[in-house]
């Protein structure tokens, strides 16, 4: 690559640790084309000597498909934490030849030639499972990437998937602008009656940052924003009515109008897809989705009408509750409770039933006891010692931490960065984990030991404000256990064949089972006494408010489910039955469906649908029921170690290893069913989903 005067560009350097710190703009479109240029003559080399062989296909297939996705991952982490203006053109210019290349090589006759060869081979049975896995998949991937379409089909197959990744790049672009755009000045103390002092220490912070330097929590100015701490403590605690009405409206009507509108993008994104479907041969797009997960459409829908049904008479009463609530506080709006009350009175509600509060638990979790409550969590559980190793790999901002990963006997295992604060000026919203590297024996650094995973772990969290350190809510913490749930399957596989190890080849409706069943523990007593120990005193939560969380974790579970369910339905239908530019339109799909599945009526003017990154650019497309079907196989995981004994250390211990050596360490390499099984011994129930949240039984 040096005789393209690229020698310098951060982004082909043979890295262990991506130099995070040095890439810019100007890197990526001539990094990704000499990259490109490499990666075609490697694959004309593979496809010229390919022989159905485990060296000869799957090892020089491996690298080029990792190399690929190393330095993309990189570019679009960068973009997702560091956004700039000439970040985005430059991705913008590059994205088609990335397209363009994906699809030649997922369309590479000779390779699929080759796998369909290995699978007819007498050698074909002394491959593992996990091999056997991955000849498997790419088999399937390859005819869902078209290819075994005449070559005009083809073509049109690849003119809709690059505009597909067009499409996706511009709403999530115009969700982030819309995002960015919107801010409230407020200098009136009494517009903002009943925030908490961490709440306003934020939004005077915020101020600062605007121009308004000598805004204080005290007496302003504030800002608030639609970022997810400062729009959820607008929602939960400002006693101004309308104040929350206009936040509200502005969040749940995000990118839906002037030059950030996303909804002739979203007809045009499922236009598309139902043609690229119905090229390949199935009747819409959620068939082609669930071809490659564990359940099936009329799986999935079956498994949301029972949580609906299980859901909706709690759901019905914890509306009552909210009114019968709202009107013993004197509240005139108690019979017309409108979707910017409800998390408001919700709060009030918990508040008074439990007598706890957010602000009170505040204190008690801040981020370095959070961080440190975890790793001995992860200690206990999986014989894994989690130490900083900041100044090792670079970062990119100063706030992000490193992380090493090592067995009891002091061997490396993995590395991590985490980046927990919300910047809204630069990072995208929410929280998720991404693979920087994988574990692979092919990949290895020394010849001898497979080359060890590395990951991101990214937040949104309140920022440390004034001298305190973050003070994060409840939920910030179940966060956090939840995104570091993903990120130890990806550290702690034990598969060394680099495409099916840790998250990779895992079906996606599985893959949030590791995640949800972390959170979990946030309610374990001992898990969380370790963590909740206030930031001044050092003295631990008071054994009565511990008791007030767990009694409030079936607070308004109903309700809870049901707004999931709500999504996920949304999803599906979107994608099996709604016909673009036909007599139903986008949003009527949506109301619709919120008629069926919310006890309270849908707000006429909410374009929630213009943010749902999760399925327009997000890879959940037919796919977001994947949250609830992993939840119940979650919840049923977890329920072993409550059959074991929680209080039991040593079977917790033992349960804990057998997590670790069938769900976390198999990766992709045996279908996640016969993981399950492996580890729980028998096939999931939804049984222990429906216990965990207080609601009734149904019919298995």
């Amino acid at each position: 690559m040096a005789n393209n005067g690229v020698e310098s560009n951060p982004l082909l350097q043979d890295f262990e640790f991506p130099p995070y710190d040095a890439v810019k703009a100007k890197h990526v479109h001539p990094g990704i084309h000499a990259l490109l240029k490499k990666l075609y003559s490697d694959l004309e080399e593979l496809e010229r000597t390919v022989e159905p062989s485990w060296p000869k296909l799957v090892e020089p297939l491996e690298k080029i498909v990792d190399r690929l996705e190393v330095v993309w991952g990189m570019i679009n982490h960068i973009r997702a934490v560091k956004d700039t203006v000439d970040l985005r053109a430059a991705t913008g210019k590059v994205l088609s030849e990335m397209v363009k290349f994906q699809l030649r090589l997922g369309q590479s006759k000779p390779i699929y030639n080759a796998f369909k060869a290995l699978q007819e081979l007498p050698d074909w049975k002394m491959l593992s499972d996990a091999q056997k896995r991955i000849v498997e998949k790419q088999v399937k991937e390859a005819d869902l990437k078209g290819i075994a379409l005449e070559d005009g089909k083809r073509e049109e197959f690849n003119k809709i998937e690059q505009e597909l990744g067009k499409l996706s790049k511009q709403f999530d672009e115009n969700v982030f602008d819309a995002t960015k755009k919107f801010e409230k000045l407020i200098t009136d103390k009494k517009d903002i009656e009943g925030l908490p002092a961490t709440a306003l220490g934020l939004a005077a912070q915020t101020a600062v940052l605007k121009g308004h330097e000598n805004a204080t929590p005290e007496d302003g100015p504030w800002v608030i924003t639609l970022d997810a701490p400062s729009f959820t403590s607008i929602m939960q605690h400002a006693r101004n009515r309308a104040l929350r009405e206009e936040i509200y409206r502005a969040h749940v009507t995000r990118a839906s109008s002037g030059d950030t509108n996303n909804t002739l993008i979203i007809d045009q994104i499922l236009k598309l897809r139902m043609e690229k479907a119905k090229i390949l041969g199935y009747k819409n797009y959620s068939e082609v989705s669930m071809a490659m997960k564990m359940a099936t459409v009329d799986k999935a829908e079956e498994l949301l009408e029972k949580l609906r049904s299980a859901s909706w008479d709690a759901a019905v009463q914890d509306m009552e509750d909210l009114k019968r609530f709202a009107k013993s506080q004197g509240a005139k709006e108690y019979d017309d409770l409108r979707h910017w009350d409800i998390n408001f009175w919700s709060e009030r509600l918990r508040e008074s039933k439990y007598d706890i509060s957010e602000e009170e638990l505040h204190p008690y979790f801040s981020l370095p006891n959070v961080m440190e409550g975890f790793f001995n969590l992860a200690r206990t559980l999986f014989e894994i010692e989690i130490e900083a190793a900041d100044g090792l790999a670079p970062v990119w901002n100063n706030d992000v931490r490193f992380y090493r990963v090592k067995e009891s006997s002091g061997n490396p295992v993995a590395y991590f960065y985490f980046d927990p604060y919300s910047r809204p000026s630069e990072k995208g919203g929410g929280a998720w984990m991404d693979e920087v590297v994988g574990r692979s024996r092919v990949l290895s650094r020394d010849g001898a030991s497979a080359r060890l995973p590395i990951t991101n772990i990214v937040c949104n969290q309140t920022p440390p404000v004034g001298n305190k350190p973050s003070l994060m809510t409840f939920r910030e913490v179940e966060t956090v256990f939840h995104e570091f749930g993903h990120a130890l399957q990806h550290m702690l596989t034990k598969q060394d064949e680099g495409l099916v190890a840790g998250l990779r080849g895992i079906e996606k409706d599985a893959r949030e089972l590791a995640s949800q069943f972390m959170e979990n523990w946030c309610y374990h007593r001992e898990t969380l006494m370790g963590i909740a120990k206030h930031y001044e005193t050092g003295e631990s939560l008071p054994e009565g408010v511990y008791r007030k969380l767990l009694a409030a974790k079936t607070f308004r579970a109903g309700s809870l489910v049901l707004r999931q369910v709500t999504f996920a339905s949304v999803d599906l239908q979107l994608h099996t039955n709604y016909v673009p530019g036909g007599s139903e339109s986008l949003f009527d799909v949506y109301q619709r469906v919120w008629e069926k599945t919310q006890v309270i009526s849908p707000f006429p003017e909410d374009r929630f649908l213009c943010s749902f990154g999760h399925i327009f650019s997000g890879g959940h497309a037919a796919g977001y029921y994947s949250y609830k079907w992993s939840k119940v196989l979650a919840a049923d995981a977890f329920s072993a170690f409550e059959d074991a004994g929680l209080d039991d250390s040593k079977a917790v211990k033992q349960t804990g290893q057998r997590f670790r050596d069938t769900i976390l360490a198999l990766g992709g390499g045996k279908a996640p069913l016969q993981v399950f099984t492996e580890f729980r011994g028998r096939e999931p129930s939804l049984s222990a989903f429906l216990r965990h949240r207080g609601l009734s039984p149904v019919a298995a």
